[in-house]
């Protein structure tokens, strides 16, 4: 039977890859001068990736055993995970609107359309504002879930 040591440190390093794959989502973005349907898919296959990787040790692993490991610092680390997931929602809110603009208006198959975004829809600006809100939120609370899930793990499971 495999330890709990051995699922803990597998478990750390599957949530540890997935940082890497939203960094470079978030550069795959940040880099484009349009973005374009090809980008936008591109830079979701890896904010996926970064996704699956959080999320799946989340749900088969991590709460199935919240029960028997209920303290402090698990509740913070919880509460602190829930909130990234919260503001994950936020965003999603911001960017299934915007995509629908988008779409209505072509602008993934014609890119090279002269108008501001703002332009297509009176909310298109607050549903930008939602969407970073979202994503600067998600990648806040995500680090410091992360940093109390790594100091439990170091307390769980001593080097010594």
């Amino acid at each position: 039977m495999v330890s709990e040591l051995t699922i803990a440190t597998i478990v750390a390093i599957l949530v540890t890859a997935s940082f890497p794959f939203y960094l470079y989502g978030a550069w795959i973005m940040i880099d484009a001068e349009v973005v374009t349907w090809a980008v936008l898919i591109h830079h979701l296959k890896f904010i996926a990736v970064g996704l699956a990787l959080t999320t799946g040790p989340v749900v088969v692993w991590m709460i199935p055993r919240t029960v028997d490991q209920i303290g402090g610092l698990l509740a913070v680390h919880a509460f602190f995970g829930l909130q990234a997931y919260a503001m994950l929602l936020v965003g999603l809110t911001g960017i299934v609107r915007i995509l629908q603009v988008k779409i209505a208006h072509d602008l993934y198959h014609d890119p090279d359309q002269d108008v501001a975004l703002d332009d297509l829809h009176e909310n298109v600006g607050a549903w930008r504002k939602r969407l970073r809100v979202g994503v600067f939120g998600y990648v806040f609370f995500w680090l410091l879930a992360y940093l109390l899930g790594m100091i439990r793990y170091v307390i769980r499971y001593p080097i010594l």
